[in-house]
């Protein structure tokens, strides 16, 4: 691990103290002249990208992975180690930033957000769609608001106890967020949950849906996750053939089925027999909507009433992102899988509604 310390002009003994954690991605890179292209930079320089950082009224280290990644190449090793990271320092820092590329982003949060139980402190996801080195970058006020939104408290308490993503003036839980859009700075929605703040000029936070702060429960920090779990994207027209070949993968253990609108799937015998067959073979199936909003509602439709009866699981409202990481992390740490199935339709960080 690289650390850095930053003084800011602020600060004093009461000052809340932020780790900020860089793991790679669009918004550390910078335009280098020797070589007439964008280079990582080196954070013990982030004072000449963000001078700004100085201005701040809190304590500011930083962290930065030895090699930082593509978010297309985290895994769950990233997420249990970025969780490591946390349970190490928690008692040390008042809250936690993590620079991440926006691809991946969605799922990271989602599976910190099953890793971290009873976390009450802010862990706080941003990054850029263009680097810090470019004149219009976004990752400027990305970075800072997300430092103020890790530092802000009232009457001691910190406001955001949970795993959020900030990005381009919205505060979003973490495992209800989606990314939206590659082109555009609003990358990232969550159209079955209202986000935690708008930003504007002012932070306008909305205390009813953010996580209640209970800071007398004990961080529990969970180490095992299983990537033996694989996502099935239903479409029309899709052969007998390529999901009995899906079902024979070799450890499967859990799958997330992605269906048609309320949660819609073939209805014809081979199709279901497929289904059968696997969740006899004690393959855990997971039915979340393809749609970006709305839920699943399991036997609304003649289409989903076999599923039901077979036993595949709603997800209800549930994200993609956040249904794949909760059944790795279900899978990693529960061995009994009749529990893991009660737990995938329970709510465990927020990242689903009961109804």
């Amino acid at each position: 691990m690289i650390n850095y310390q930053i003084n800011t002009f602020n600060i004093n003994q009461n000052s809340k103290k932020i780790l900020l954690i860089y793991t790679g991605g669009t918004f550390g890179m910078v335009y280098d002249n020797t070589v007439k292209s964008l280079v990582p930079f080196n954070f013990n320089q982030i004072l000449n990208n963000l001078p700004e950082i100085q201005r701040l009224d809190f304590e500011l280290s930083i962290l930065a992975l030895p090699e930082p990644i593509d978010s297309s190449n985290v895994s769950t090793e990233i997420w249990l180690e970025l969780a490591a990271i946390i349970r190490d320092r928690y008692d040390l820092f008042d809250g936690f930033v993590i620079l991440h590329g926006t691809d991946t982003m969605a799922y990271s949060a989602s599976a910190l957000s099953f890793l971290l139980e009873n976390l009450s402190k802010p862990v706080i996801f941003t990054g850029a769609q263009l680097p810090i080195g470019l004149a219009r970058t976004d990752a400027r006020e990305n970075l800072i608001t997300a430092l103020e939104i890790a530092s802000s408290s009232i009457d001691g308490r910190t406001i955001v106890p949970e795993v959020s993503i900030y990005f381009n003036g919205r505060l979003i839980r973490g495992n209800r967020a989606k990314k939206q859009e590659s082109s555009q700075f609003d990358a990232f929605n969550s159209e079955n949950y209202p986000f935690l703040a708008d930003v504007g000029v002012t932070i306008d936070f909305k205390f009813p849906y953010i996580r209640p702060y209970l800071p007398d429960l004990p961080l529990k920090v969970h180490e095992q996750m299983n990537p033996h779990v694989a996502i099935l994207k239903i479409f029309p027209g899709m052969s007998a053939e390529v999901v009995s070949h899906f079902f024979k993968l070799s450890h499967l253990k859990g799958v997330v089925m992605e269906t048609f609108g309320a949660g819609n799937a073939p209805s014809k015998p081979w199709f279901l027999d497929e289904l059968r067959k696997a969740t006899e073979q004690g393959i855990v199936i997971m039915n979340v909507s393809q749609c970006t909003g709305g839920r699943v509602i399991q036997g609304k439709y003649e289409t989903s009433r076999g599923l039901q009866e077979i036993g595949v699981i709603s997800g209800k409202d549930i994200t993609t992102e956040a249904a794949i990481t909760k059944m790795m992390f279900l899978l990693g740490t529960e061995p009994d899988i009749e529990k893991v199935k009660i737990l995938l339709e329970t709510p465990l960080a927020g990242e689903m509604d009961l109804i």
